[in-house]
């Protein structure tokens, strides 16, 4: 019998991964409207925009790895542990990714004869979709192994 406190923790988790997934499509978002404003750039609402999202990443960072520890020490769980620790090192993997997209986005943007700017975001969205992958394996092998109790 798998308890109500480890379940609880495992939704949890979860429902991090969307609020995560939501942070970056708001981050998306913004960073859209920002290029609107070129090419004299809102610098000042963008900056804000990425300041708030930092922190909601690192609020969403913080509780996940709190998550990690309970799940490694209180429910004897390693193997779950190491897995939020693999998708805490692609997330961060992602979001670096996400912000090299955005600079080489306005670059081109600002320089539309560079034809190497886009090479270089269809590059970037390449690694992105391979981060991506590689994060929805691991969430499959957490599912698996959570479920494995049941």
């Amino acid at each position: 019998m798998v308890s109500t406190d480890f379940k609880a923790l495992i939704q949890r988790f979860y429902h991090l991964q969307s609020e995560r997934v939501e942070t970056y499509r708001l981050f998306e978002e913004g960073h859209e409207a920002y290029l609107r404003t070129g090419p004299q750039y809102d610098f000042d609402h963008y900056r804000q925009l990425v300041h708030e999202i930092t922190q909601a990443f690192c609020g969403i960072s913080k509780e996940v790895l709190e998550i990690k520890g309970k799940l490694y020490h209180d429910f004897d769980r390693p193997d779950l542990s190491e897995h939020i620790e693999m998708l805490q090192s692609k997330e961060k993997q992602k979001l670096e990714l996400t912000a090299k997209l955005q600079l080489a986005r306005q670059r081109a943007q600002d320089h539309p004869e560079d034809e190497g700017c886009g090479e270089n975001i269809q590059e970037i969205k390449h690694e992105i979709i391979k981060t991506k992958e590689a994060l929805s394996e691991i969430m499959q092998d957490f599912k698996y192994d959570s479920e494995a109790c049941d």
